[in-house]
């Protein structure tokens, strides 16, 4: 395919297309595309981003089911029904923030996503200490609280991570320089996870109660220390990142669009759907991992205390084996390497289930599962700036904000999975809080920790095999097109046969 351009003399050339030839229009702007190599220094800046946000989103992953039950006393169903409702919530959000970031007009030098990530990233600071403080109010007014600061939390968080995750599009297109990105915004994210799993728990019990057990007030302690930390993360990649990629706004109609275009986007965009339904299944995986962590040290390995020790271990070790994610990528492709990564993360999360538990053997191979889940996710990030760019590539329309806010909105709906599953296992095998637990619920635990990651890590894997169609080769193809101006100077309308 040739496409139209300006040669050295500044004329026009011809652009054919198909058996078409078009003529390039007036003043029609020729697409400048940065497809040469990051520095290290801003790939770097990039991934700090995602560890500013782990510490306010983990938090509320790994923690505040443990807040809800062991210190507000909410009982488990009601909890799961909090997250549940909030989650979907949430994600009904994802839609306004991506329009609304698609329909800004007035952007400056700053860039198109910078300043509204950087912005949502201070007041979600706030909101993550809110989540973790609850007044001594009645028993129906702790649920609604809950109910309302989470909800007004995950609003926030869509403002903020939507524009985050569209930044990477237009950061770069080099093939390469992508898959970087998302090794250095997992480490990010695990980094994150490894210090609010070693540290949180540590100081909440810094602040006790008379009887020895956690305060509300050691939570909210914890939760404003971690909040401060996320934000200095977002200051990082706010000052340290470029949005380099210049894109066709022109064809991108900076309208801002409604439900009707947000499905639109789902359901033209084949990649995009096998990534919604990837991540029902490795996001709640992780979470529900994330948050059984802790009842599971307490109550099936009888210490709190090694929730820390074995959280360093797990995250620790994904931190290190996420930085081979570039060569993998380099050496066996982006799909190969998550195929794999899973089927060994559902074996080592099977096995956990099935033997006895032992200190020894969960460690090891909770760990081997976390790594192998760590890295496809990781992966995860650069297969969501290709399913960007081949929206673009596809249609001629280029809406990263609703596009990531499509990808989001599986990532909340796995989320509220996470919890159902978490809380509603608590609930029906008849959790206790702060007291011995029967071999049932003992049993639920290990379940969710174990059995439930490594069924849908195998889901996972199928859908990834037969769903996903979009090879580096083909986006390599899609890159250059863009690059040389696909849908620019009028060719909307092009024969879609090689899509």
């Amino acid at each position: 395919m040739k496409t139209g351009a300006l040669n050295q003399e500044g004329k026009k050339k011809e652009t054919n297309v198909g058996n078409k030839t078009r003529i390039p229009k007036p003043g029609a702007p020729v697409a400048k595309v940065s497809n040469g190599k990051l520095s290290w220094k801003e790939k770097i800046a990039y991934g700090f981003g995602d560890f500013g946000n782990g510490f306010m989103f983990d938090l509320g992953q790994a923690y505040l089911t443990k807040f809800f039950t062991d210190v507000a006393m909410i009982a488990p169903g009601i909890v799961g029904t909090i997250f549940a409702v909030t989650k979907i919530f949430d994600a009904f959000m994802d839609p306004l923030a991506g329009s609304f970031i698609d329909g800004r007009k007035k952007i400056s030098h700053r860039g198109k996503f910078r300043p509204v990530m950087m912005v949502s990233a201070c007041v979600l600071a706030v909101l993550t200490v809110v989540t973790f403080t609850m007044p001594n109010i009645s028993m129906k007014g702790k649920i609604i609280y809950a109910l309302l600061t989470y909800m007004a939390w995950g609003v926030v968080y869509s403002f903020t991570n939507v524009p985050y995750g569209s930044l990477a599009s237009v950061m770069t297109r080099n093939v390469e320089d992508r898959a970087e990105l998302a090794t250095t915004r997992q480490a990010g994210s695990l980094g994150a996870q490894l210090v609010t799993g070693v540290a949180f728990i540590p100081i909440v019990m810094m602040f006790t109660n008379h009887g020895g057990k956690p305060s509300a007030h050691g939570y909210t302690i914890a939760a404003l220390v971690m909040a401060v930390a996320g934000v200095l993360g977002f200051v990082v990649c706010y000052l340290g990142t470029r949005e380099h990629v210049k894109v066709n706004r022109q064809a991108s109609d900076t309208k801002r669009e409604g439900f009707k275009e947000y499905t639109k986007v789902i359901f033209t965009n084949k990649p995009l759907g096998a990534m919604i339904l990837l991540t029902l299944f490795t996001i709640s995986a992780m979470n529900t991992n994330n948050t059984m962590m802790v009842y599971f040290c307490q109550y099936n390995l009888g210490n709190l205390a090694l929730q820390p020790i074995v959280n360093g271990i797990m995250m620790g070790a994904s931190v290190v084996a996420i930085l081979l994610i570039p060569t993998l990528v380099k050496r066996f492709g982006k799909k190969q390497t998550a195929i794999v990564s899973f089927i060994i993360g559902a074996v080592a999360n099977g096995l956990n289930f099935i033997l006895p538990t032992n200190i020894i053997t969960f460690i090891l191979l909770v760990t081997i599962g976390y790594v192998a889940l760590a890295i496809p996710n990781g992966i995860t990030w650069a297969f969501v700036s290709d399913v960007i760019d081949y929206g673009e590539w596809h249609t001629g329309i280029r809406k990263e904000g609703i596009t990531y806010a499509a990808f989001n909105f599986s990532r909340k709906l796995a989320q509220s999975l996470a919890a159902i599953i978490s809380a509603g296992i608590l609930g029906l095998t008849g959790y206790i809080a702060n007291e011995h637990q029967s071999a049932s619920t003992l049993l639920g635990i290990k379940s969710a920790m174990t059995l439930y990651p490594a069924i849908a890590l195998v889901m996972a894997a199928i859908i990834i095999f037969f769903l996903y169609g979009l090879s580096d080769d083909k986006y390599r193809q899609i890159a250059e097109d863009l690059s040389n101006g696909r849908w620019e100077h009028g060719l909307i309308g092009e024969s879609k046969k090689e899509d």
